[in-house]
């Protein structure tokens, strides 16, 4: 449901939803918070090291999404929303130079950075819908994100493994929010009905961020093949990560089941389908995919090395994390579980027991999650509607 138009200018007059130039703009930086995520995977392939880049993607990502969300009321063109953006990006940018040593010395900046960005947004929008209904969902939202930034904040004083401890409940409060209808005592919780939105302008901003994620596969594989000799079994590894990219995208662009422009269901509430599609389904898709470059990374420098649990957890787990967020994107979206999707999830589950049991070189592991991406994408991913011609 398109959002009416409104009084004061920093927010939109039109039926106009496209994303604005100063969106695609703001974007630029996470491809350099992209890299600085896998890369900080790459280097801690360790369960702590997973927990601790789990804890920073969640961050990120729900930085990225709620800014996602307020510029589907604010106008792009407005000067006072581009200074925002201009600032919210600058304190996105504070937190990608972070993260390498966000669990040490930049947790802080980091922290800092974050916490910024999640309450000047905020605060911004409770003014720029004052005297609307709307000020007060985003006064209830800026009251579950600053209860949320005291762990974030008290983490940063805190011993490392009771920072990691911090962190984790100050994401869970953070993604509960939105499930809980930002409840407060005393006043209750919005109803997703008084979050009127453009369900499209999501669904694009969300294309693009997807574009970026595999983009950082594509540099991770260009950089690494420039620094090694290029052995057969590095060309093959190649190959296949690259192939895997193709297919990623593939999927996500397929018109089945992908994030593609469809009309939602008459009895599908746009905001709720929305939250569930776009927040939570895409953090996973996105993470996925993050994962898949550590992989191709990882396979091509050393492509002929026998691929311990670990490696094979991060080879298989890409697509896996890729086609979990695929499921709940058609379920919250659609209303269906696409069975080929589980089907291929229980495939790539099935691949990794096997990997965990053979000595497979990390090539083998790689192709065989390519496989599944290649055969799944062959016999359900057309690219458009069969009605459209």
């Amino acid at each position: 449901m398109p959002t009416q138009a409104l009084p004061f200018g920093v927010l939109r007059r039109r039926r106009d939803h496209s994303v604005g130039a100063i969106e695609l703009f703001f974007d630029l930086v996470y491809v350099f918070t992209i890299i600085q995520l896998s890369h900080y995977l790459l280097y801690d392939v360790s369960f702590r090291g997973a927990a601790e880049a789990l804890v920073l993607f969640f961050a990120v990502w729900w930085g990225w999404n709620y800014t996602a969300w307020a510029m589907n009321w604010l106008d792009p063109d407005h000067a006072g929303v581009r200074g925002l953006l201009a600032v919210l990006m600058f304190a996105a940018l504070v937190m990608a130079i972070a993260i390498p040593d966000a669990f040490a010395d930049s947790a802080a900046l980091f922290v800092g950075g974050y916490v910024f960005l999640q309450l000047v947004r905020s605060a911004f929008m409770v003014w720029a819908f004052r005297g609307q209904l709307m000020a007060r969902n985003y006064a209830q939202l800026l009251s579950w994100s600053v209860f949320a930034s005291i762990f974030w904040i008290s983490g940063v004083f805190l011993p490392d493994d009771l920072r990691l401890v911090a962190w984790i409940v100050a994401v869970a409060l953070d993604y509960l929010a939105p499930l809980a209808g930002f409840y407060l005592p005393r006043i209750g919780a919005t109803s997703m009905a008084d979050w009127p939105l453009t369900e499209e302008h999501l669904a694009e901003r969300n294309r693009l961020f997807f574009i970026i994620a595999l983009g950082e596969s594509i540099l991770v594989l260009g950089f690494t093949l420039s620094d090694i000799e290029l052995t057969a079994p590095t060309i093959a590894g190649a190959v296949t990560g690259f192939v895997t990219i193709v297919f990623l995208w593939w999927l996500y662009f397929s018109f089945r089941h992908g994030n593609v422009e469809r009309k939602l269901r008459s009895d599908t509430d746009a905001t709720t389908a929305a939250r569930g599609a776009y927040a939570y389904a895409h953090a996973l898709m996105v993470g996925g995919a993050i994962v898949v470059a550590v992989g191709i990374e990882l396979v091509t420098s050393h492509p002929m090395d026998t691929a311990d649990v670990t490696i094979a957890a991060i080879v298989m787990g890409g697509p896996a994390i890729y086609l979990v967020g695929n499921i709940i994107f058609n379920k919250t979206r659609n209303g269906v579980v696409p069975s080929s999707r589980v089907y291929a999830l229980l495939a790539v589950a099935g691949l990794f027991v096997i990997a965990g049991i053979a000595d497979f070189p990390g090539l083998v592991v790689a192709i065989a999650a390519m496989a599944v991406l290649v055969i799944l994408g062959a016999t359900t991913g057309e690219l458009r509607s069969c009605a459209r011609g």
